[in-house]
């Protein structure tokens, strides 16, 4: 049957996938640079690494950061359109490690910028108030104490003297108490070095899976993820 639409040549030029090679090319710039955007300035994933934070946050924690929420707001269009606070006495937040800040952290913030904190046979106090802290875990039921004959780093872990922070400090310590390096050791975390708040747990498995052989990891992706801790939200 005949048609009035007339044959088109085949294209044998290399136009056609030069043309299709362009669109992707393009495609996957324009998702590269979304996606260092969202890592930028949005929302980074992070790996939990040590039992600092048990029983909040698990080694082979991975949670989703928002990295804007704390972040100096600034004048343009994305400062007004994104919900910034300030950081507030409790929030468990990523930071830079003071004493090397190529390390990320994470931690409680139990005491803010012109409070007064203290620590007296394990029990924090703030501005002269005990804490209760429902979140805290004490492994080692044994309390340090306060003999200037131990050695101050040894003292520390239970007992610390009122300090006041400074203006831009935030005092951030492990909810593994008796497990954790934190300011009780180094000092307070400036505010420069804050990177972000811990939104929610998007996956978690044991970190022992991943010393696996292949096969026995990719089984583990499935046999040992922690289901019940997905999409946990983080306080």
């Amino acid at each position: 049957m005949g048609s009035d639409v007339p044959d088109r040549p085949i294209d044998t030029s290399g136009s056609a996938f030069r043309s299709l090679a362009a669109d992707l090319f393009e495609a996957a710039c324009v998702a590269v640079v979304f996606a260092l955007f969202v890592r930028t300035f949005l929302v980074q994933a992070f790996e939990v690494p040590t039992a600092s934070m048990e029983r909040t946050l698990l080694v082979g924690d991975r949670v989703l950061v928002n990295k804007f929420v704390f972040a100096p707001r600034g004048p343009g269009l994305l400062s007004r359109l994104l919900p910034y606070r300030s950081i507030r006495r409790g929030d468990v937040f990523v930071f830079k490690y003071p004493v090397d800040p190529e390390r990320d952290f994470i931690k409680r913030a139990v005491a803010l910028p012109g409070d007064t904190v203290a620590i007296r046979d394990k029990e924090l106090f703030v501005n002269g108030t005990r804490q209760e802290e429902a979140r805290v875990l004490h492994a080692d039921g044994f309390v340090r104490g306060d003999d200037p004959l131990l050695p101050e780093t040894y003292r520390r872990r239970d007992q610390l003297p009122e300090t006041r922070l400074g203006p831009g400090s935030y005092f951030a310590l492990g909810d593994n108490r008796d497990l954790s390096q934190d300011s009780r050791f180094w000092g307070p975390v400036p505010a420069r070095n804050v990177k972000g708040r811990p939104l929610v747990v998007y996956w978690s498995l044991p970190p022992e899976s991943e010393r696996r052989p292949l096969g026995r990891r990719l089984l583990a992706l499935v046999t040992e993820t922690r289901w019940t801790r997905t999409f946990l939200a983080v306080r």
